[in-house]
């Protein structure tokens, strides 16, 4: 058995979507259509259902409203808010394809147990979105949930992918920025070792995993030969046979004590997958750093051929200087016009570049807090998951105790 979603925020804003509207993905469906290019193709269609809470605290039973979604529209949507708040730890996605598993578990995307267990972290998606001060409130997230047509038309008009930055830009930035906040860049540092950590931590619980399953598994051999031995004894054959049934049902229940311990590395998982949203608000960081030393680059130039200009010397080589010195200077008409178009320029550019200035610090105000915010759930969140695998692991434990002291009794029995 499967638990319920994995969202537990530590703090919740009481105006937040969460606490006015039930939100679950209560379904999986496997479908058959047709994809963009005219080919048939299966996918899984997840049924999300919503209902308002202010009207059952009055004593109303409040209707369900329903609407089919697939996973690329998930994917379309957290696009949307990644690109459109770009100072906020976006709630990550769970995996489109089975990774970090024990190797006995199906990593097929459309396997029950999978769809099942995407289903839970897509509900917890929802929740976490729900639940966020900023984000619960944005319209095209209401329509996510409540509009069943037009939704893709809705986004696609607020011209998102214009805005989005290009990877090539955010490398450029990364290696040219002369003056990086040390915060983003220890943080930038932070995330590629927690995705590191987590990694090597699911790696290690999938080894772990097929090992325990051998090990179960080896005790149906038990049960096998305790049974043989009991149909040649006599006295001793009901205790033998007693203790081999014992060995069975502890090998049997492996499948669904690993099938269960899945939804813990998804908890983890869901953590691997938040360190590339921490990296995205770093690297959003970066290029507007990038564009501010740009302008202030490129203001610093403008005053310094307006100087040039107005003085009639050169204080750097340039090939435009180099030409002058050769072919005379610009007639004093030409010369005040080109002057009069640099101070506009400069004046543009002041402007621009205290602009610049004032959406840079309103960033990392906004981005720092959303940060310190992510910072306390993740604690939390990890905590708790950690805790609950420690307890799963004990009482796999208890469970092999019990087993051998159940056959010891019926050893004593014999």
């Amino acid at each position: 058995m499967l638990h319920e979603p994995l969202f537990s925020s530590s703090k919740k804003m009481e105006d937040c979507l969460a606490k006015k509207m039930e939100i679950t993905v209560s379904e999986a469906e496997k479908r058959t259509g047709r994809n963009a290019v005219n080919m048939q193709e299966t996918y899984t269609a997840y049924l999300i259902e919503t209902r308002a809470i202010e009207s059952q605290s009055e004593g109303q039973c409040a209707p369900v409203d329903s609407l089919w979604r697939r996973y690329s529209e998930f994917e379309l949507l957290r696009n949307y808010l990644s690109v459109t708040y770009p100072h906020i730890v976006v709630p990550p996605l769970p995996e489109k394809r089975a990774d970090f598993v024990w190797h006995k578990l199906s990593a097929d995307n459309m396997d029950p147990d999978f769809v099942e267990r995407r289903r839970i972290g897509l509900e917890n998606f929802l929740l976490r979105v729900a639940s966020h001060p900023v984000l619960c409130q944005d319209k095209i997230f209401y329509s996510f949930l409540t509009q069943e047509g037009g939704w893709k038309e809705m986004v696609n008009e607020t011209g998102f992918q214009l805005k989005a930055d290009s990877r090539l830009k955010a490398l450029n930035a990364t290696f040219r920025v002369k003056n990086p906040d040390k915060r983003f860049t220890e943080l930038k540092h932070y995330s590629d070792e927690l995705q590191s950590v987590i990694s090597h931590l699911l790696r290690v619980r999938a080894r772990v995993a097929d090992r325990l399953y051998g090990v179960y598994k080896v005790h149906g051999n038990y049960g096998r030969v305790f049974s043989e031995w009991s149909a040649i004894e006599k006295e001793m054959g009901d205790g033998l046979q007693s203790a081999g049934h014992h060995m069975d049902v502890y090998a049997a229940s492996i499948d669904d004590i690993l099938e269960e311990e899945e939804h813990y590395a998804d908890q983890l998982k869901e953590y691997l997958f938040y360190a590339e949203a921490l990296r995205a608000v770093c690297r959003k960081h970066e290029l507007m750093q990038y564009d501010l030393e740009m302008a202030a680059q490129d203001l610093t130039s403008k005053k310094q051929q307006c100087e040039e200009l107005a003085t009639g010397t050169v204080r750097t080589f340039s090939l435009k200087g180099m030409t002058s010195k050769l072919f005379g200077q610009e007639n004093p008409e030409q010369r005040e016009a080109k002057i009069k178009v640099l101070e506009e320029q400069i004046q543009e550019g002041e402007e621009q570049l205290k602009s610049k200035n004032l959406e840079g610090r309103d960033f990392v105000k906004s981005a720092w807090a959303d940060i310190e915010r992510f910072k306390e759930q993740k604690n939390h969140d990890l905590k708790e998951a950690l805790i609950s695998y420690a307890v799963m692991q004990i009482s796999m434990c208890k469970k092999g105790i019990q087993v051998w002291t159940n056959a010891k009794e019926c050893f004593s029995k014999m």
